[in-house]
């Protein structure tokens, strides 16, 4: 039962919390996003997120939540990190908390950053830590445990965390470029712009935006751009009745059947697939 996290669609059956140390240099497998919550918890040392098109430093003390489907990156710079990531559901919230917390849903559809007072960060990471404890000796009992526990955490944040959804540029890094090159990306990703018109955005030569987006996102350019196509063609194949040729011209495809090949590679079915899927 322990190992039975995800579904074939992506998607987690429960809580599920992962509580570790990393080494400064340690590199993730690769860039990802996935159609549940991330709520990630700083104990020790500081690490740094690239998320959709801004980056952010952390360090002890920090949470940070990242909603569904959001592009992200994580780096460990200096010294080691010990971090807790927990992956939830909207509907492991339950209403009573979500009674709890301002704007209910709209609380949980974006990004959101605060931090742990340090006279409190003792209890927090103590409920943490039971949280993984539950995780490595789980059992029957131990899905029900997690999702009180994530409830008893999050009220308790919204209790005695201060809020920085209003000042993210208080922590956000200094790679300019890289950041630039993202967001002319995120703004343009309809239209078709090569690699030159980005690296030209940012101000640096092809190749050498190519190496620095690579170090900072986890991802290449040009597969950072073919992400942000595909993953707003798949919002429209389920929000829209529009053919599958017309969702990829209008996001940025010349070819449907490269599109088509691209998606499914991506997705793991052909986009008319992930429709009926949905």
């Amino acid at each position: 039962m322990k190992n039975e996290i995800r579904t074939s669609t992506g998607e987690i059956t429960r809580v599920h919390v992962d509580r570790r140390t990393r080494d400064a240099g340690y590199l993730m497998g690769s860039h990802h996003c996935h159609p549940y919550y991330e709520l990630s918890y700083i104990e020790h040392g500081s690490c740094r997120f690239f998320i959709e098109d801004t980056m952010y430093d952390l360090h002890d003390g920090d949470f940070l939540l990242i909603p569904p489907h959001m592009f992200h990156y994580t780096r460990y710079l200096v010294g080691s990190c010990l971090r807790c990531g927990i992956y939830f559901r909207y509907e492991d919230l339950g209403a009573e908390l979500l009674s709890f917390l301002q704007g209910e849903k709209d609380f949980f559809s974006q990004l959101r950053v605060f931090q742990a007072p340090s006279a409190c960060r003792r209890e927090l990471a103590g409920l943490i830590a039971r949280m993984a404890a539950e995780e490595e000796s789980f059992d029957e009992r131990s899905p029900l445990m997690l999702r009180l526990r994530l409830r008893e955490l999050l009220l308790q944040c919204s209790r005695v965390c201060v809020y920085l959804a209003e000042s993210p540029a208080s922590i956000h890094t200094t790679d300019r470029q890289v950041l630039q090159a993202a967001r002319f990306i995120n703004e343009h990703f309809r239209q078709p712009i090569s690699s030159g018109d980005i690296a030209a955005a940012a101000g640096f030569s092809p190749n050498y935006l190519s190496r620095k987006f690579r170090e900072a996102a986890g991802i290449g350019v040009h597969d950072y751009l073919v992400f942000i196509r595909l993953r707003n063609a798949a919002f429209e194949l389920l929000s829209t009745d529009d053919s599958v040729t017309d969702i990829a011209l209008r996001n940025g495809f010349s070819d449907s059947n490269y599109f088509k090949d691209v998606f499914k590679k991506k997705y793991n079915m052909t986009p008319r697939e992930y429709r009926k899927a949905r």
